[in-house]
C-alpha cells in the first residue's frame, strides 16, 4: 500500500487506541474529584419487575471498581427528581451521575417542555457540584420519539454523554420484561449492558486525566 494512502489510517487508528475509540475532551467535569457514581431515576433505577441484586445500578457495580449509588425512586416524575436531587444526588459525592428520567412524565401527560426543563436543570446542577453526567434517552412514544431528541440536545449543550433508546428491544419482547413498562432481570441486564459501554470508556478516559494532573 503506498504510504500516502496507510500513514491516514495509521493516524486514526493510534487516536482510536490512545482514547479507546472515544474522544470525552467534551465532557464537562471530566476530571471531577468525586468518588461516587449515581445512578438516580425512577423504577427503571430502582429496579422494579427483578429481584434483589439484579437492578442495572448492581449489575454495574459487579462490572466497575467505582462505588455505585442506586438513588432509583418509583413513581418519581422529573420534578420529583428535581426535588431530591441535593439530598440524594449532590450530597453523596458524586464523581458520576447517569441520570434516567421521564418515563412517568410520560405517562401522567406533562408537558414535554416541563420535562426538558426539569431534566436540564437537574443536568447543570450536578455538573455545577462539579460532576459530569450521562443521560439516558427512552423512546416512549409508540410512532414518535420526542424525548430522545431532546434529551440528547440536553446533553449535547451542556458536555454530558448520551446514551440513547435504553429500553430498545425490551419492553415489545414478553422475555425482556416483567409488565408493559418495567423489564425484567435479563432485560435489566440489556440495561446495564448498554450504560456500561458508554460509562466505562468514560470513566477510563477520567481516570486518565486525573492521573495527569
Amino acid at each position: 500500500m503506498p504510504r500516502l494512502l496507510w500513514l491516514p489510517l495509521f493516524v486514526s487508528f493510534l487516536f482510536s487506541a490512545c482514547d479507546g475509540g472515544k474522544n470525552f475532551a467534551y465532557v464537562r467535569n471530566l476530571d471531577s474529584q468525586g468518588q461516587s457514581v449515581i445512578c438516580f431515576g425512577d423504577s427503571l433505577t430502582e429496579g422494579v419487575g427483578a429481584g434483589k441484586g439484579e437492578d442495572y445500578p448492581s449489575i454495574l457495580a459487579r462490572q466497575l471498581t467505582y462505588p455505585i449509588i442506586n438513588a432509583g425512586r418509583p413513581g418519581d416524575t422529573s420534578v420529583d427528581g428535581l426535588a431530591r436531587l441535593e439530598r440524594d444526588v449532590l450530597s453523596q459525592n458524586p464523581r458520576l451521575v447517569i441520570v434516567l428520567l421521564g418515563g412517568n412524565d410520560f405517562l401522567r401527560q406533562l408537558p414535554l417542555s416541563d420535562t426538558k426543563k426539569n431534566i436540564e436543570e437537574i443536568v447543570k446542577r450536578v455538573q455545577g457540584s462539579g460532576a459530569m453526567v450521562a443521560l439516558v434517552g427512552i423512546r416512549l412514544g409508540l410512532f414518535t420519539d420526542e424525548y430522545g431528541p431532546a434529551y440528547e440536545e440536553i446533553a449535547k449543550e451542556n458536555g454530558a454523554v448520551f446514551i440513547p433508546e435504553i429500553l430498545k428491544g425490551i419492553l415489545s419482547d414478553p422475555k425482556l420484561r416483567s409488565d408493559p413498562i418495567h423489564p425484567n432481570a435479563a432485560g435489566y441486564q440489556l440495561i446495564a449492558q448498554r450504560i456500561l459501554e458508554r460509562i466505562r470508556p468514560l470513566l477510563e478516559a477520567a481516570d486518565r486525566k486525573r492521573l495527569k494532573g
